[in-house]
């Protein structure tokens, strides 16, 4: 919603108010005159001037006020001004319309220019009343309108302010929530491209390279059956990731079994004794926690293969009553300071703290080395 609106919305709010004021400001004295014993021409002159007066707000009044059009405002109110004018100077009733004018006045000009139109508004009345000799109105008639005036005028100025200061609020608010929302956006972007990034790495990348070290043995043709089977897991894990679907080494089967399989082949793959094995009470996990420790396995075994030269590889689960602990042993070569973690790590250890659990990683050169990850259950 913009300034111009807050406004629009504020002025409707309080609006009907003031054009009942004026409506009734502008009948009473009519009906007054109409009355009264009074020449023709006085008569059609005070009817017609102030009658004339409602058309005149509906036309440029109210649409200025609305609009907040300062220059429609003040020709507004000089147009007015000239259509009170000689009913004031010569009738008495025509005063009464002042109540309603003067709340025009505030409401179509800044405070200090509807301060001089009251005074100017004031004027014909005064003279009527001066030569009427009537002084005892003349210094009523003065000190009810000034005290309106500058009551009205102090309450109108504080409405419109705190109007534009809500406005701007209101501004601001709006943009801080399109910037937010600019942010969130990239944010999610951002997250969405690193997760489908792990994906890839964790299921085709893996496999490929899987692959390639088979085929690339001293004895390619006793291991082409076995990059046959690699290369149709990774094509069910390709379709399954496009689908968005659950991880293939998940689907219908149970988390034990899943890790066992991807044992099993990392065992043929790198012709080393892999064993498996499972600590305490076995249950269903949530989806989330079984992606991560199978992508964590996978990384960890994939990581074996590449950098360990292990001769044997112990995978444990061990499930806890808070949490599951996934501990992956080898007795290769450790870790090497000089090979820094590699984006598979770094993605795995984003994944597993994204879910709430730890990785810890452990190996000193020539002694093995040892990932552990631990989620919560």
């Amino acid at each position: 919603m913009s300034k111009d609106d807050i406004r629009t919305t504020e002025i409707y709010d309080r609006l009907w108010g003031w054009e009942l004021v004026l409506v009734i400001s502008i009948v009473v004295p009519v009906f007054f005159v109409l009355l009264i014993n009074e020449s023709a021409l006085t008569k059609a002159t005070v009817t017609g001037c102030l009658l004339a007066i409602l058309p005149l707000y509906v036309l440029l009044g109210r649409p200025a006020i609305v609009g907040g059009d300062d220059r429609r405002g003040l020709a507004y109110i000089v147009v007015m001004l000239a259509l009170y004018i000689p009913p004031a100077l010569i009738s008495g009733p025509a005063t009464y319309a002042l109540f309603g004018l003067c709340a025009q006045c505030f409401l179509a000009l800044r405070a200090r220019w509807a301060i001089a139109a009251v005074v100017l508004l004031c004027i014909p009345p005064v003279i009527y009343r001066f030569y009427e000799g009537h002084f005892y109105e003349i210094i009523v008639i003065v000190t009810i309108t000034l005290f309106f005036s500058s009551a009205f005028g102090i309450w109108a100025t504080r409405i419109i302010e705190q109007s534009r200061e809500r406005a701007e609020l209101i501004k601001q608010l709006e943009a801080s929530r399109a910037e937010v929302a600019r942010l969130s956006a990239e944010a999610g972007a951002r997250q969405e491209r690193e997760r489908l990034a792990g994906e890839i790495h964790d299921t085709l990348a893996q496999g490929f390279s899987s692959i390639i070290m088979l085929l690339q043995a001293p004895d390619p043709a006793r291991n082409v059956p076995l990059a046959v089977r690699t290369a149709r897991e990774n094509l069910a894990e390709a379709r399954a990731l496009v689908a968005a679907l659950a991880p293939a080494p998940l689907d219908e089967r149970t988390l034990l079994d899943s890790m066992r399989r991807i044992a099993g082949r990392t065992a043929e793959e790198i012709g080393a004794g892999v064993t498996f094995g499972a600590e305490g009470e076995s249950r269903p996990l949530p989806p989330a926690i079984e992606v991560v420790l199978v992508r964590a396995l996978q990384e960890g075994l994939s990581n074996v293969r590449k950098h360990a030269a292990a001769r044997e590889v112990r995978v444990t689960v061990t499930y806890g009553t808070r949490t599951v602990r996934l501990r992956v042993e080898d007795d290769g070569v450790g870790l090497v300071a000089s090979n820094p973690q590699g984006y598979g790590l770094r993605a795995m250890r984003t994944r597993v703290e994204e879910a709430g659990g730890t990785v810890e990683l452990a190996g000193p050169p020539g002694t093995g080395t040892t990932l552990t990850v631990e989620v919560p259950a």
